[in-house]
């Protein structure tokens, strides 16, 4: 390579603007012609080769390059042996100016220092604390000095900043306002050469940072004030009240108005904001249009209950700052939906939900395959600064962002940024230097705002909202505000931070401090801004007395509670012609020419082709057929979860990899006749975020059928914030609900406690009110009936099974083509050996222990026992448990058999209903593991003589 012709320049130029940065980086045959001096681009730069030769030498910690070597002397040649041949004579060396390149040097280091270290300079804090620095952002510390003059004769060319400017000495001091300003960047951690390339163009260009039109700020000061003004009369209106009061961040806002219409202008067709409790009554009236009247009646409510009850829609089941809403807006490029999920205690567990909810609106499940368009929808999650690094969730999220089955095409996320937790310092709270330091372990660029400047502030939004639509990638704002009152308004903070108590005191307003400065501009007059103050007052005292007029008309005769609507009693069709069932047995098992089945696996998959006649249709291949038979119907599936694809027990293989060349084939998203998407995802090892995003999908997603898998039951621990504040509640606090499907393995198998169980009884004690379903099932028809139901049943409700381990390739649990086209789910399954006539006691079992009790070598002898099976733990199936109990006649015990501890499993929460349906004379009784503190034992030894305890009790 001796040189580049002009359409690479651009390229060459990056590639040695990286070079001079770090030599080491660029190719080879990239350095020997940088190095080599024969490139028109070298000449462009006289001394090149003597300044790489500086940059390579040793700096001290500070960036400063030590001063050049004293010249070697040569030594002498040996006297030649012949006369030498006749030479040219040679071209005198260029004189080279030691002190100016190693100017040039340091202004190189310079530039590097303040991109990289410049936010330490930055002025973020609105309440003015001193920023601390860093030694390296000092010229006068570099060797040689960057003196002005020695500045004046450095080409800005040479250093590969993008600001306007002739010589260093213009460059530099416009590079530190942009990156040492009340904005700064943090983005040279960032792998990515192209991001980075970018962003230091966009950044330094100042493209996104336009002055804005009077028009424009007279807007932005109109909002401030609406913003400033709704909190200060649900302050003296409501005195003590919790509102969560925005103030100190006041300008979020308006950067969500900014974010919305450049979501709109580049097509999205949704927002979906995912926040906590701070401010989010301001979001509710601005961002998403909720009318005043209605955020006044929840105030109103605390005061009285005829508040309530006066609303048409009764009143709600969580407080006000946890409430959800949906509004549409007018932007220039058209209407677009807005959505704010509804959101627990649990400050950052609604992200996973959010980002579930906008894959859900950006795929196209009408697609075999789901596509889905990052551009149709945009995730925006507003976090605290305490919660942003502390709760482990935001770093599940983060995980997600560029995951295939994931990813959203780029998350806007803001950093609300108090300086303070509930009571807690920073420095208790974290152990970084910025909450937002979490994110650069995801390659996330990160932009620091001081929220007192709102022309900043949506400086920041634009180039966020650039980089995602350019790269699909997350982009995080640290708004760095304060909070002007306590955590809430019952709160007092001057007992913990007086300083800072006593600081935000006198520190004016952002609406303040934006008007004065208009009407330093002339933008507007002093009459002007008042007027707009007293606009804001009036229409909220006009929506105050609205809402009192309501008071004492017609009242509901049921709360909000009282309205959850039961599941529905329709036979639910579940049953699949055999032809159908026949036929796309087939699809499922034809393989694209040239695709190479792994021989074991091959083997195992072609007595699918014969159990379909001769009996033996195993759990995955019951389940492959649910699936198929729903997609053809058009009924959407996503199924997730710890490698699902495969199976944690090698029984799905639901994805073929080609045992030749790795190639992948999903062969259920090729039948013929689908009219509806199959998405299938090996998950990562996460279970918060995994499971709230699928559940934040499948409420956006209703007609879909949605499972989550864990690798075993008892990983579904790790998602329990997930389980109880959205799972279980979201439909009596906010009247959400879902067809999640959780597929839990839970089986004593002999693998220690850990494997074990996946806490039904923590399930069974959350359920109530019918919001939510739990199976155990025993044989592969019942599961693919209790999946197709769960799909097909319009009262949409979560589903948690206890699905098997042992029993996924036992033949006894295996099932015939017959059960699969004839039939439906059943909640209870009689023992079809028993005679009624004889029977004196009933075994009732769920789940795995059933074979166990039928395999055990009493079972022969005991005419008298007849062991039933409860499929459907919840609902609990009143009327058909009460038929198998007066089925025999002469029944004189009922006896419930656990694997579980005598406080887990299902006893504890089932036992009430089976004394209901005992007759007169009959006993019930436990047979289980004693009370435990943990699921089970440790040693396979161990457990099988306790599972024969058990067994030998049930049936002797």
């Amino acid at each position: 390579m001796h040189d580049v012709d002009g359409l690479n320049a651009g390229f060459a130029s990056a590639i040695l603007e990286q070079y001079l940065k770090n030599p080491e980086a660029v190719p080879e045959e990239w350095r020997k012609l940088f190095e080599s001096g024969s490139s028109e681009l070298v000449a462009a730069h006289p001394g090149l080769a003597r300044l790489v030769e500086l940059l390579g030498e040793e700096q001290d910690g500070n960036g400063q390059v030590a001063a050049p070597p004293a010249p070697v002397t040569p030594p002498m040649p040996a006297a030649p042996a012949a006369p030498p041949a006749p030479a040219e004579a040679p071209v005198p060396a260029p004189v080279v100016d030691d002190e100016l390149l190693g100017a040039i040097a340091a202004a190189v280091a310079l530039v590097r220092s303040i991109r990289t270290h410049g936010h330490l300079a930055a002025h973020l804090d609105p309440l003015g604390s001193e920023p601390v620095g860093d030694p390296a952002l000092e010229a006068e510390r570099l060797v040689p000095k960057l003196t002005p003059e020695m500045q004046a004769q450095i080409p800005a060319s040479l250093l590969g900043v993008h600001v306007e400017g002739e010589t260093a000495a213009d460059v530099l001091p416009r590079l530190r306002e942009i990156y040492c300003g009340t904005i700064a960047y943090e983005i040279e951690h960032i792998s990515d050469h192209e991001q980075r390339v970018w962003l230091r163009a966009a950044i330094e260009s100042g493209r996104y940072r336009r002055p804005l039109e009077p028009e424009e700020k007279k807007r932005l000061l109109e909002r401030l004030t609406e913003v400033e003004g709704f909190e200060r009369y649900l302050r003296r209106a409501f005195l003590g009240q919790k509102q969560f009061s925005i103030e100190g961040l006041d300008v979020m806002v308006p950067m969500l108005d900014e974010a919305i219409e450049l979501a709109s202008d580049e097509g999205a067709h949704e927002v979906v904001f995912g926040m906590a409790h701070r401010g989010r009554l301001n979001v509710l009236a601005h961002v998403l249009g909720r009318p005043y009247e209605s955020i006044l009646r929840e105030f109103e409510g605390e005061r009285t209950l005829e508040a309530v009850v006066s609303d048409p829609e009764g009143g709600t089941g969580d407080v006000k700052y946890h409430l959800g809403a949906e509004g549409t807006r007018r932007t220039e490029a058209g209407e677009i939906t807005l959505t704010l999920a509804s959101n627990p205690s649990h400050l950052e567990a609604v992200d996973p939900v959010v980002e579930g909810r906008t894959r859900a609106e950006q795929t196209d499940r009408s697609t075999r395959d789901g596509y889905a368009d990052s551009s149709v929808a945009m995730p925006v999650l507003i976090h605290g600064d305490a919660a942003f690094p502390a709760q482990g969730v935001v770093a599940e999220t983060l995980n997600l962002s560029d995951l295939n089955g994931y990813s959203t095409g780029g998350t806007l996320h803001l950093i609300a940024n108090n300086q303070i937790g509930f009571t807690t310092d920073p420095a208790d709270g974290r152990s970084t230097r910025y909450s937002s330091d979490l994110a650069k372990g995801f390659d996330i660029p990160i932009v620091h705002v001081n929220a007192d400047d709102p022309e900043a502030a949506l400086a920041a939004v634009r180039l966020a909202l650039e980089f995602r639509r350019r790269f699909c990638t997350d982009v995080v704002i640290d708004l760095v505000g304060y909070r002007r009152y306590g955590h809430n308004e019952q709160d007092e903070a001057a007992y913990t931070q007086p300083l800072m108590a006593s600081r935000i005191e006198r520190q004016p307003g952002v609406r303040e401090q934006y008007a004065e400065q208009l009407i330093e501009e002339g933008v507007l007059s002093s009459e002007e801004v008042d007027g707009l103050s007293s606009r804001v007052e009036t229409s909220l005292k006009e929506a105050h007395e609205k809402l009192r007029s309501t008071f004492g008309e017609a009242m509901p005769a049921v709360a909000y509670e009282g309205r959850i609507p039961a599941s529905t009693d329709h036979q639910i069709v579940t049953e699949v012609a055999g032809s159908r069932l026949r036929a796309l047995n087939d699809e499922l098992l034809t393989f694209p020419e040239g695709f190479t089945v792994h021989p074991k696996l091959a083997k195992q998959l072609d007595r699918r082709r014969t159990t379909l006649d001769e009996g033996g249709i195993d759990w995955g291949h019951a389940e492959e057929l649910a699936f198929a038979s729903l997609l053809v119907e058009g009924i959407p599936v996503r199924l997730t979860g710890q490698d699902t694809e495969r199976g944690t027990f090698s029984h799905r293989h639901l994805v073929l990899h080609d045992a030749e060349n790795g190639q992948v084939y999903t062969p259920v998203q090729s039948l013929r006749e689908s009219a509806a998407s199959f998405e299938v995802h090996n998950s990562p090892l996460s279970e918060a975020a995994c499971v709230g995003f699928e559940y934040g999908y499948s409420v956006a997603a209703p007609e879909t059928l949605v499972l989550w898998e864990a690798q075993f039951g008892d990983f579904v621990n790790g998602a329990q914030t997930a389980v109880d504040q959205f799972i279980v509640s979201g439909l009596s606090k906010w009247g959400q609900t879902s067809r999640l499907t959780l597929l839990l393995p839970h089986g004593y198998e002999g693998n220690g406690p850990e494997h074990s169980s996946a806490r039904l009884e923590r399930f069974l004690q959350l359920a109530a009110q019918e919001n939510i379903r739990i199976a155990n099932c025993t044989t592969a028809a019942q599961y693919f009936h209790l999946l197709r139901r769960q799909a097909l049943d319009p009262s949409a409700r979560p589903l948690v099974v206890m699905t098997p381990k042992g029993l996924l390739r036992l033949k006894e649990a295996a099932s015939r083509l017959k059960d699969l086209s004839d039939g439906s789910f059943r909640p209870v399954l009689p023992d079809p050996k028993a005679s009624p006539e004889k029977v004196r006691r009933l075994v009732l079992c769920s789940g795995k222990i059933y074979y166990d009790l039928e395999g055990h070598e009493l079972r022969r002898d005991a005419a008298r026992v007849a062991i039933g099976r409860l499929e459907q733990l919840y609902p609990f199936p009143v009327a058909a448990a009460a038929e198998l109990v007066e089925s025999f006649p002469k029944l004189e015990e009922l006896v419930w058999a656990q694997e579980e501890p005598q406080n887990m499993g299902a006893w504890r929460s089932i036992r009430h209903r089976l004394e209901g349906t005992l007759p007169e004379g009959v006993t019930l009784r436990f047979v289980g593991r004693p009370w435990r503190a943990s699921p089970s034992e440790g040693y396979p030894t161990a457990h099988l003589r306790e599972q024969d305890r058990i067994l030998r009790e049930a049936l002797s």
